[in-house]
């Protein structure tokens, strides 16, 4: 299967501005299933220069930085995909024992893993629900984390909420609803406190199911031994397939947005998105 996407952002200011350096993050990741045959980048103003390079989690980052000042900031992400069949159980944990909550992860990997351990905000009925979901699996890791995120699914109600940093987890249980964001955030916090090392990841979500128009998503991915970054989508119940792309990863939501940059001077302003995402014959 081939894709084009097309992401196209819109930065309108009541007067000009001068923009601080921008960093863009749309380029999709390799994975076992997408490869990114070409992918363009389009701003104007065309900046005065233009970077790129991988941070320090991994992802692909384009710097941009500009002369002058500026009422509006275009910029248009195209890719071309081939996606590519993909099993998402394909993997093997090991050693054994990680089959098991609660797991310790080896000195070596705690190491690496220390800032996806770090969790937040987990009150005692979150951390019961969690709990609860741990017991009815058998402490099997694999149901576990099948089963709590198809309960999340079940029991939160979805919601579109474009913009704005992710609710607190407290928030978010409480409400029992959120935004992808949310409930991925909320999620990740809950799995770090029952010592399971997980990510935020910003992407793609694509069903052939006749939209025109789609929205950035949002899940998040566990770290098993001898599995890698397992992807988990509390929004819809499931173990990520090859419907997902992924565009950034980090140990927090900020790290994953498309468009990261400031402006010097004093303006209102209003952003416009619009996903375009193809399947080409």
């Amino acid at each position: 299967m081939n894709l084009h996407i097309s992401h196209i952002t819109e930065y309108f200011f009541s007067t000009d501005v001068f923009f601080e350096p921008h960093v863009l993050r749309f380029k999709p990741k390799a994975t076992p299933y997408c490869c990114a045959r070409e992918h363009h980048i389009t701003v104007d103003p065309e900046p005065a220069g233009l970077s790129r390079f991988l941070d320090s989690e991994n992802n692909d980052i384009q710097l941009c930085w500009f002369n002058d000042v500026h009422s509006k900031l275009y910029i248009k992400s195209e890719s071309l995909l081939t996606i590519s069949p993909y099993n998402p159980f394909q993997f093997l944990i090991y050693p054994l024992e990680y089959n098991v909550l609660p797991f310790q992860y080896t000195p070596t990997d705690s190491e690496s893993l220390e800032i996806y351990l770090r969790y937040q905000d987990v009150p005692d009925d979150l951390a019961n629900f969690g709990k609860q979901i741990l017991k009815a699996s058998n402490n099997e890791t694999i149901p576990f984390l099948t089963n709590i995120t198809k309960a999340i699914h079940d029991d939160f109600l979805i919601e579109t909420r474009l913009e704005g940093a992710p609710y607190t987890p407290a928030k978010s249980f409480n409400l029992k609803r959120g935004s992808c964001r949310d409930l991925a955030w909320m999620q990740i916090n809950l799995l770090r406190f029952l010592g399971i090392a997980s990510r935020f990841v910003s992407g793609y979500y694509f069903l052939d199911d006749g939209a025109v128009a789609f929205e950035l998503h949002a899940w998040l991915e566990v770290y098993l031994p001898g599995a890698g970054w397992i992807g988990l989508d509390p929004t819809h119940g499931i173990v990520t397939g090859n419907h997902h792309i992924p565009v950034a990863s980090s140990r927090i939501q900020e790290n994953t947005m498309p468009v990261s940059g400031t402006i010097r001077g004093s303006a209102t302003s209003k952003m416009e998105t619009n996903l375009y995402i193809q399947k080409l014959k």
